[in-house]
């Protein structure tokens, strides 16, 4: 399997060939004080918030269409995603990763260790803002099965070969929190009943060039102590499915080939009363 990640160098010997749409998911004001020369800006990657219902999709696909279209992403050209570093932007490059993944885009990669790793090569930095030249995009249906709705994730309560993994802070899976917006932004506080926990940031370590994924190894090591292995099915969630595609982008690249994401997450689940939750400590305590 090819990686979905990008070194700094290899990004380098990309630009100029016309070959490369690079996208910079972090804020404006980031991105306006200096990103990677020719990159795009599109922070809606990560505060765009979605709901799994029909109408829902329908708007997250014609939305996000429009804007990679925009980008210049035409099928032809590769598709690469960064934010500030891999354990600072919650995960927003992945989930560029994945919204491109679940639209069916054939060549998406990730910048591993994001701009830090850019920075940390001492590789040039810009402050024009991009120009790009329009094209058209087309959606497929193909890794529909990569995105999960709520009766999906419904229905993976009571599968007893899948593995519900919640990817939250520490704060959000003890239920002290229910979400990175602010203690009581969602109605609800807890967990999905059934799931197992491995916190996001354990998917990553330090490195010279500031955080990046750890290896297939390490991925699995990490799997492995909630009983995932590469043949599990792997039904993930956090808050609102940025933090969920850093896990899954890690997973995929350890080879964990059955993934998916209930991209909706807690802050759908917690405002469904009819959605059961488990709530208190989850050690019984």
């Amino acid at each position: 399997m090819d990686s979905a990640l990008i070194s700094p160098t290899d990004l380098k010997a990309m630009l100029g060939t016309g070959e490369v749409v690079i996208i910079d998911t972090r804020a404006p004001d980031s991105y306006a004080a200096g990103h990677i020369p020719q990159a795009v800006n599109l922070h809606d990657i990560f505060t765009f918030l979605a709901t799994s219902d029909a109408t829902g999709m329908a708007e997250l696909k014609d939305k996000f269409a429009a804007e990679f279209g925009a980008a210049g992403l035409d099928g032809a050209k590769t598709a690469v995603i960064y934010e500030a570093s891999m354990d600072s932007g919650f995960g927003q490059s992945c989930r560029g990763y994945f919204l491109l993944s679940y639209l069916g885009y054939p060549k998406v990669k990730v910048l591993h260790g994001g701009f830090a790793a850019w920075q940390a090569e001492g590789l040039e930095i810009s402050t024009a803002a991009a120009a790009p030249a329009p094209a058209g995009f087309d959606v497929s249906a193909d890794a529909a099965a990569i995105m999960m709705d709520k009766d999906d994730m419904k229905a993976a309560l009571d599968d007893g070969a899948a593995i519900i993994l919640d990817v939250r802070d520490i704060d959000e899976w003890i239920g002290t929190s229910s979400s990175p917006y602010g203690v009581d932004f969602c109605p609800r506080k807890g967990r999905i009943p059934g799931a197992v926990w491995i916190e996001w940031y354990r998917m990553m370590k330090p490195t010279a060039q500031g955080p990046m994924l750890k290896s297939k190894d390490e991925v699995l090591a990490e799997c492995a102590t909630v009983g995932i292995t590469p043949d599990t099915p792997v039904k993930l969630y956090c808050f609102k499915g940025a933090r969920a595609s850093n896990t899954f982008l890690a997973l995929k690249e350890a080879g964990i080939k059955d993934v998916a994401i209930y991209f909706g997450s807690w802050n759908e689940w917690s405002r469904d009363p009819d959605l059961p939750i488990e709530q208190g400590l989850p050690f019984g305590a």
